[in-house]
């Protein structure tokens, strides 16, 4: 409310004290303390409720003085005769001050509870409005895969006739279908019904498999693969053909985003509780503003004046499984230029034996 609002409504409130204070001096003749006492607490109590604290505590010291001034012998003064008209004014201030306080701390709590009411509402609105986007995102991405094979056999049946344009549709088949794949790859995380074969893996066994399957894709690419040195194997709890899936996108991108013939690096290594993979790249980094929108869906990434190909989803996706299985993918600077990508799962302790395999060795 305005400075004036608040003004006017503070001159009303003041009003209706003189008014009731008048009111009651004409016949306080015929009127009791307790009279007095209740008709200035009722005051008290509908302006805190309805104007605030500080007007309540002003009416109740206002009440107070009119109270001991003209309903409390001798009238006229702030003198007061006997000592159980002190009490009955001290009690009457307390009461008054303690009231006034009282509601507007129930005041503000009903508006913070509506406040909250409120906020929660629209936060089921908004946990609805997700849930209905994902599962339409589910039903037309599977709805979609019949046509494309259809489509696709069409073309090949054309092909076989010589036609040539034939072999551009099938290849626009095969885009498409793997752009719907990835939609129903979302789908699935972002509503949780993809499931997961987490066993314990070797990190070891990850990046093996990650290297063949990226040479296919490296664009002349050297890619560095290690693993660091650790008191015990490096094990952890994960899916390994969606966190392979993972890597290997990352992998993916890093090479999409170098220079030509940048080297790319991957390790693995043991932090704490968690078996951490990463991919280091020297593309040209990602600005601060932009390390955390990345990982939304549909998010292309511009590099000079154009954005780069792809739909924006895979590292959504990668996020998600990484979340999923209790891990975390994270984005940071390299030191010289570059990004770091890191995914995270729990790690699985298991000591290497040393002795055991000196004295199998030996024998």
């Amino acid at each position: 409310m305005s400075s004036a609002g608040k003004a006017a409504r503070a001159i009303v409130w003041l009003a209706v004290f003189v008014g009731v204070t008048i009111a009651m001096v004409v016949i306080r003749d015929r009127l009791d303390r307790v009279h007095v006492t209740l008709a200035y607490l009722l005051l008290v109590q509908l302006a805190s409720a309805r104007a605030g604290r500080a007007l309540g505590v002003t009416l109740a010291i206002m009440s107070f003085l009119a109270f001991n001034f003209f309903f409390l012998r001798p009238y006229g003064t702030l003198a007061v005769a006997s000592p159980l008209d002190w009490l009955v004014l001290v009690a009457f201030l307390i009461t008054s001050v303690v009231s006034a306080q009282l509601l507007y701390r129930a005041r503000a709590l009903g508006a913070e509870r509506e406040r909250l009411s409120a906020a929660s509402d629209r936060a089921q609105t908004l946990e609805q409005s997700i849930r209905m986007k994902d599962e339409t995102l589910a039903m037309v991405s599977h709805d979609l895969r019949t046509p494309l094979t259809t489509i696709k056999g069409l073309a090949h049946e054309i092909a076989a006739n010589g036609d040539e344009r034939a072999d551009v549709i099938e290849e626009e088949a095969d885009r498409l279908n793997a752009f719907v794949g990835k939609l129903l790859d979302l789908s699935r995380v972002t509503m949780g019904t993809g499931a997961l074969d987490i066993q314990p893996n070797e990190a070891e066994d990850l990046l093996g498999a990650a290297a063949q399957q990226a040479q296919a894709f490296s664009g002349g690419h050297e890619l560095g693969f290690q693993v660091e040195p650790s008191d015990s194997m490096l094990f952890g709890r994960f899916d390994f053909v969606q966190t392979l899936r993972v890597l290997v996108n990352l992998i993916e991108n890093a090479a999409k985003y170098s220079p030509a013939g940048a080297p790319i690096d991957v390790g693995a290594r043991r932090v704490g509780q968690e078996l951490r993979f990463w991919v280091a790249d020297r593309g040209p980094g990602i600005a601060d503003a932009e390390r955390e929108r990345i990982f939304e869906p549909f998010y292309r990434r511009r590099v000079g004046d154009a954005d780069m190909a792809g739909a924006g989803l895979g590292l959504s996706i990668a996020k998600g499984i990484a979340e999923a299985q209790g891990g975390q993918l994270t984005c940071a600077p390299r030191d010289g230029g570059g990004s770091v990508f890191t995914l995270s799962v729990p790690a699985i302790d298991l000591p290497r034996d040393d002795a055991s395999a000196d004295d199998s060795g030996a024998s």
